[in-house]
This record gives structure tokens, sequence and C-alpha cells, in this order.
């Protein structure tokens, strides 16, 4: 067949509606950046629950006709390498829009690009309250209930105990701080009377953990509040432990039931805190049931808290893309406003008026079994009961 003849079969064809094979079936590609090699404990987890979406998704026919890809790269932790990821994403990877990171600054980083480049963002884990606030813009939205959300999901708790003397510890960047300036304002909220007798700020990733323990044991608190995770975290309980700090003393920790960060310290768990976390164990709702079988056949593991955020983070920019029925970036924004999907924890939405969604986080406290943490007496805090009001998301939150 000569090219004339090629040309004019290829015209014909396309008038009937017929495409290639190959550029029918070629996937839609998602670029996702994350801190893989700095926060490990989690975002394995993470991956695998991505990799579990889209094989869902995929399976089920994919996306506008079309299979899902994510394209990862690792940020290595540094805002100015995940905006440099970014821009490789989009450019010599064609992604459609971006997904991912973890560390608040990073988060904070991609986000000002994705505004700059004027491409959609799904921000996975950052907790930042700025991302979606005080420097929210248009093309950002956040998967996770904020610091300012889970915060605020243990502040009654912290309130109804009535101590005044409080010891705070947090990483010295960007979630820390925001941690601190939330768990201020609303436990003063409700009990005007607290005193913070001491802070400790710490450098991520590397407390002396002895130390800040004989610190804050010197201040004499009646009650902590902590927001460190990971190695961190665990450092802390140890050496804290050993010095008898928590005797008599209530902690109370942002992020400490997540199996990531209590799986490591197997019987040294801190028995009796008040935390935020995963009790995946014990949830028996539909949703989580199909999530954990699914998840269990596929990997022969169990799910830890970044298997959710991986997983529902896929599933949300599938449901972005059916919804805008097209790849283009203005109408995949104007999808994500006030976009509803069910997750493993149940229905969530974007919320219009600041891009964040309505995912929530299970509260309890830190108990013991089979020589393990886990997370007991706990409930689930739906994060739409835990987000200010569209009058204060007003006052903070810059136009578009």
């Amino acid at each position: 067949m000569d090219r004339r003849k090629f040309l004019a079969l290829v015209a014909g064809a396309a008038l009937a509606g017929w495409v290639p094979a190959a550029t029918a079936q070629e996937p839609i590609k998602i670029g996702e950046m994350n801190s893989y090699k700095v926060f490990a404990a989690f975002l394995e987890p993470y991956k695998k629950g991505m990799d579990l979406a889209v094989d869902e998704i995929n399976a089920a026919g994919g996306v506008l006709g079309r299979k899902i890809e994510i394209v990862s790269r690792d940020d290595n932790g540094q805002p100015g390498d995940a905006v440099r990821v970014a821009e490789e994403l989009l450019t010599r990877e064609k992604a459609a829009f971006l997904i991912g990171t973890f560390p608040s600054n990073v988060g904070l980083a991609v986000a000002s690009f994705a505004k700059e480049r004027k491409v959609l963002f799904i921000a996975a884990e950052p907790l930042t309250d700025k991302i979606v606030w005080d420097q929210g813009n248009r093309y950002t939205f956040r998967l996770r209930a904020s610091t300012y959300m889970q915060t605020a999901m243990l502040v009654p708790e912290a309130a109804k105990l009535r101590k005044k003397r409080w010891a705070i510890v947090y990483p010295n960047y960007e979630y820390g701080q925001s941690a601190t300036a939330a768990f201020k304002q609303l436990i003063k909220e409700r009990q005007p009377d607290v005193e913070f007798v001491i802070e400790q700020a710490t450098p991520l990733g590397r407390i002396d953990a002895g130390p800040v323990a004989d610190a804050i044991a010197a201040a004499k608190p009646d009650a902590i509040f902590s927001s460190l995770f990971g190695p961190d975290l665990a450092r802390f309980v140890r050496e804290g432990t050993t010095r008898g700090i928590f005797k008599g003393v209530e902690v109370f920790n942002l992020l400490g039931g997540e199996p990531e960060y209590l799986d490591p310290l197997l019987d040294e768990a801190p028995v009796g805190w008040y935390v935020t976390g995963y009790p995946w164990q014990d949830i028996r709702t539909p949703e989580h049931a199909k999530f954990l079988a699914a998840y269990r056949a596929k990997f022969r593991d169990y799910p830890r808290l970044g298997s959710i955020v991986g997983y529902s983070t896929v599933l949300s920019a599938a449901a972005a893309i059916r919804k805008a029925g097209s790849l283009d970036s203005e109408k995949l924004v104007e999808a994500m406003k006030g976009l509803t999907h069910s997750t493993p924890f149940g229905e969530i939405t974007y919320r219009r008026q600041d891009h964040q969604s309505t995912m929530g986080a299970y509260v309890g406290k830190v108990g013991l079994r089979d020589g393990k943490g886990v997370m007991v007496d706990w409930s689930y805090a739906d994060g739409g009961r835990f987000l200010p009001s569209d009058a204060d998301v007003a006052k903070m939150r810059p136009a578009e």
C-alpha cells in the first residue's frame, strides 16, 4: 500500500470513529513525587496502597476508556528537589497532573509550583494548614485530615482532664509548629487558665531525647502535648519511660496511634497515651473490610495508615478525571471542587471553600495486644466536624 492510499484509509477510519489501537490504549499518566527514602515507614505502605488502587481501577476498565499509570519520583524530602521532579513529570513524562508529597514544607513548595504552572495538585499527606488556608490556591487540594483537624479531635479529651500545666514537644518545622499553635489556641478556648510551662522544639529526625525528657521532667507538667512521629517519637518514648517522666502525667500525641510508628515499639508502646491513628485490626465497616481483604490478598501484609492515604489519593485522582470528562487542567480543578467519593474510611468530600477533604481520623488511646501497641477505646472523628466555618476560611484563604 502506497503512502497516499494509507493516509486516505486512516482518514476514513477516523471519520468512522476508529483510532489505532496504540492510541486508544495509551495510559493516562499521573505524576507522583514523595520522600520515599526519608520516610520509608510511611511511604512503602503508601506505595502499596497506590498500586492496589491502580490495579482495581484498571481491572474495571480504567478511566475515560484508558488505563491509568502512576509515574513516581523521589523528592528526597527537599522542596527544591520536589519542584525539580514535578517539572520533570510534567515536561518529560507528560503527566496530566500531580499527586503526592509527605513533609509539609515539600507540599507547600509543590503547591506553589502547581499554581505557577496552572496544573492540578492533590496533596496526599502534608498536614500543614497553610496548604489549604494561608497559602491555599486554586490548583491545590489536600486529602488527609490536617494538623488543625487532628489537633481539634484530641482537644476535647484534653480539656476534660482539666490539667493546668502543659509541656509541649514538637519537630521544629511547619507541621510541628502548626500543631503547637493549633493546640495552644484550641485548649485556651476551652480552658483559659492553662499554662505552657515548657516547649521543646527538636530537629526533625534528630531529637536528642534524653536532654529533652530531662527538661520536661524539670518543668513538672501535669500533661504533655506532642506532635513527634517516626524515630523521634520512638526515642522520646524510650528515654521518657526510662526517666519516669510519664508517670502520673497525661500525654497526647498526634499520629501516635498509626501502625507505622507504634509497631517498632513493640511492648514498649506508651500505654494510656491519647492519640490519633489507625486501628486497622478492629474496623468493621463494609468499605474497610473490602479494602483490607484486597490489600492482604495482594501483599500478604496488613495495611498501615500510609496504605489508606496512597489508595485514597489515587481514587480521588480517578474520580476527578471521571467527573471532568477531560484531562484539561481547569476542568479537573472544577471537578475537584465538591468532589465526593468512597474510601476505606467512608465517603469524603473536597470542600469548595478551601479544597480540604473531609476525611477523618481515628481517635483513642494506646493499649497492648499480643506484645504490640494498638489503639483501644477508639472512635472515628468525621473530618467535616473539625473544620473552620466558611467565614473563618474566607479570612484565612487568599481569593482565587
